[in-house]
């Protein structure tokens, strides 16, 4: 079976992160309601035995990615604009790169900001940059509403989301 990947390029920061799919699901998962997360566990059942050794424990719920769901990968790279890599048109060969876009899909609807913070806040969560309180970089924080470096409860990041989903994901930065 092949699994598609998902490519993504961004100008930020050098900073790699990676999410990637730890297992296909098995037997039921499909049957998840995956529009709310966390999943919700299922209904507990009603015993009606007193002795504890009679009775069978549920099933335990293990969430997992589903079934032929792609891994994610996306790369986030400091100073180079988006149509500078070969990937996207530009003069800068990137074989690696090539390959791994060529093999999945290419998502360039993506709208950085002038600065590192934002942007990254942004990537991660998935909202506009005020929504998550990063109007500047985090050390220009204030307490105005849209510009407080706090990131609210709210805004869930892209990587929680796809573990509640059962990916299994991991984040490597190379800082030079």
């Amino acid at each position: 079976m092949t699994i598609r990947r998902l490519f993504s390029l961004v100008s930020l920061p050098l900073v790699a992160s990676f999410a990637c799919s730890a297992a296909l699901a098995q037997g039921g998962a499909e049957q998840m309601d995956r529009t709310r997360l966390p999943i919700a566990d299922p209904k507990p059942q009603t015993y009606t035995e007193i002795d504890a050794r009679k009775v069978k424990p549920p099933p335990r719920l293990e969430v997992k990615a589903p079934k032929g769901a792609p891994n994610v990968v996306i790369v986030l790279i400091d100073d180079l604009g988006f149509g500078a890599p070969s990937t996207f048109g530009g003069p800068i060969s990137m074989p690696t790169l090539d390959q791994l876009a060529n093999n999945g899909l290419r998502y360039n609807n993506f709208h950085t900001t002038a600065l590192c913070s934002p942007t990254r806040a942004a990537l991660k969560s998935g909202r506009n940059h005020h929504s998550v309180n990063m109007a500047f970089i985090t050390e220009l924080a204030t307490s105005m509403p849209g510009a407080t470096g706090q990131v609210p409860n709210t805004a869930v990041p892209l990587a929680e989301i796809l573990r509640l989903n059962g990916y299994a994901t991991a984040r490597v930065r190379q800082v030079a």
